[in-house]
C-alpha cells in the first residue's frame, strides 16, 4: 500500500514538473525591431524561442564577465570589426556544418567557422543630384584634389569606416593607405561629425557634394518623412577599387563558448542563412542577402547593380 502510494506521487509529481522551453539566448548589437520578424519567424518554423538582449556596446567586456556561466548563445554584430574582435578577445567557438558551408560564400565567413556572415552592404557615395555629373568613381579617386572641400564622412576611427580603410590597404599597402587618408581628410568639407544619415543631410544643406555612407541608410531615410528630401537630393554612387570592386562589410553571427543551448543555436545559425531567413533579414535591413540566387528587396535592387570587392 505504501509503495503504491509512494508510486503514485512521484507519477503526480513528473507530471506535475513544468517541461522546460526550447529556447536560444542572443546577445544583439542591431535593434530589436530590425530583428525581431526574423525571430518570431524561426520560432513558428521550429518551436524554438528567442531571448534577445540588445546590447549597443559592450557585449565582449559582458560576455568576458560572464564567463562559462553566460546564458548567451549566439552574439549578432553589425559589422566585420565587432566580429573579428570577438574572436580575438576569445569569446566565440567554431561551428561549421554543411548547410552553413553550402549557403555562405568563403568571403563571407570564417575560414574556421568562428563568425558567419548573414547579410551584406556596400559602403558608397551618396552625390548631390545637383552638383556632381559623374555616374562612376574608384574609391582612390575621394583622395584627389578635385573634391577638395567637397566630402563628408563621420567619425574616421568608426568601425565602418575602419573596414573600408582595411580593405583599401589589403589592395594597396600600408604606404599607399596612408597617402590616402590624407589626401581624403584634405579633401572634407568639415570636421567628421554624426552618423551616415547626417553627412547626407549636409549634402543636401549644400555643406558637401560627396557624403560616405552604407547602403541601407538610403532606406532608413526614406522611412522617415523628416528624411526624404535628404535622401532625394542625392543619389547612390558605388565606387570601386581600382581594378576590383565596391567594398562590402557584413552583418555576422557566432557563436559564444558558453552557449548553453547549442543545438538550437545551430539551427538558429542556419536559419539565418535559409532563404527564408535571408528574404527576412535582408527585407527588414535594407541589405544584401550573402546567399546566391535569393534576390535583393525591390528597394534594394533599385540602387543599380555593382559589382562587389572580393
Amino acid at each position: 500500500m505504501i509503495r503504491s502510494t509512494l508510486s503514485a506521487l512521484a507519477l503526480a509529481a513528473v507530471t506535475a514538473a513544468p517541461v522546460l522551453a526550447e529556447e536560444v539566448n542572443v546577445y544583439s548589437t542591431r535593434q530589436p525591431e530590425l530583428i525581431q520578424p526574423l525571430f518570431d519567424a524561426f520560432t513558428e518554423a521550429t518551436g524554438v524561442e528567442v531571448n534577445v538582449v540588445f546590447l549597443k556596446s559592450g557585449f565582449i567586456e559582458r560576455l568576458k564577465a560572464e564567463g562559462r556561466r553566460s546564458p548567451a548563445d549566439l552574439i549578432m554584430t553589425v559589422d566585420i570589426g565587432n566580429l573579428k574582435a570577438a574572436v580575438d578577445e576569445g569569446v566565440t567557438q567554431p561551428v561549421t556544418t554543411p548547410a552553413l558551408e553550402a549557403a555562405v560564400p568563403d568571403a563571407f565567413h570564417d575560414p574556421n567557422g568562428l563568425w558567419w556572415g548573414v547579410t551584406a552592404r556596400a559602403r558608397v557615395a551618396y552625390v548631390s543630384r545637383e552638383r556632381v555629373d559623374a555616374e562612376t568613381l574608384t574609391y582612390e579617386e575621394l583622395a584627389d584634389p578635385k573634391w577638395r572641400g567637397k566630402i563628408c564622412t563621420r567619425s574616421g576611427q568608426h568601425q565602418y569606416n575602419l573596414a573600408l580603410y582595411g580593405a583599401h590597404i589589403a589592395h594597396h599597402g600600408e604606404e599607399a593607405t596612408r597617402t590616402w587618408l590624407e589626401g581624403l581628410k584634405d579633401n572634407l568639407a568639415r570636421k567628421p561629425q554624426g552618423n551616415d544619415r547626417a553627412q547626407v543631410k549636409a549634402v543636401w544643406a549644400g555643406e558637401c557634394d560627396v557624403a560616405i555612407g552604407n547602403t541601407y541608410y538610403m532606406a532608413k531615410m526614406l522611412a522617415d518623412p523628416k528624411q526624404i528630401p535628404w535622401a532625394e537630393s542625392v543619389r547612390i554612387v558605388f565606387p570601386t577599387f581600382e581594378g576590383a570592386g565596391a567594398h562590402m562589410n557584413v552583418s555576422g553571427v557566432a557563436m559564444t563558448t558558453s552557449a548553453p543551448n547549442k543545438d538550437n543555436a545551430i539551427k538558429l545559425m542556419e536559419f539565418l542563412v535559409s532563404e527564408a531567413g535571408q528574404q527576412i533579414y535582408a527585407e527588414a535591413n535594407a541589405e544584401y542577402p550573402v546567399v546566391a540566387g535569393v534576390p535583393a528587396s525591390e528597394l534594394v535592387a533599385s540602387w543599380g547593380e555593382f559589382e562587389p570587392d572580393a
